[in-house]
């Protein structure tokens, strides 16, 4: 099998050309525009070589047990995937999971990451109009 696997509902996992590669982390961490959630923090950059991605970090200090860590990561890839089509396609975001991710479900973390996105100011205003039906 080559390339990503495609799931039951047509959609690509969070694959390689929606995770930031490491040189734009410094990039995001230096313009300092912060927003912060019950269940993560979100640092955000626009920019002309942005393009609706995401790098996802989970701190050993927040969360010691490993697995407690990569089910964070999980969560907050999986938030983004689903809500990806609400950033505005100039954006790049870091998630930072928060202590009060721990035992959260996908829709209450993608309910955070939206009220984020719109605290923020980085939403589509073409994909809400396309979504409620107006124009």
């Amino acid at each position: 099998m080559n390339g990503p696997e495609v799931k039951e509902n047509g959609s690509l996992p969070l694959s390689g050309p929606f995770r930031l590669d490491a040189s734009k982390y410094a990039r995001i961490f230096a313009q300092r525009r912060t927003v912060y959630g019950r269940t993560l923090a979100m640092w955000v950059t626009r920019g002309t070589d942005a393009g609706r991605r995401a790098g996802v970090v989970v701190s050993k200090k927040t969360f010691r047990r490993a697995v407690d860590r990569n089910r964070a990561k999980r969560l907050l890839r999986e938030a983004f995937r689903l809500s990806r089509h609400r950033l505005a396609p100039d954006v790049d975001v870091i998630l930072i999971a928060r202590a009060g991710i721990a035992g959260k479900r996908c829709q209450e973390v993608m309910r955070d990451l939206e009220a984020l996105f719109a605290r923020a100011k980085v939403t589509d205003r073409s994909a809400d109009a396309d979504r409620s039906g107006k124009r």
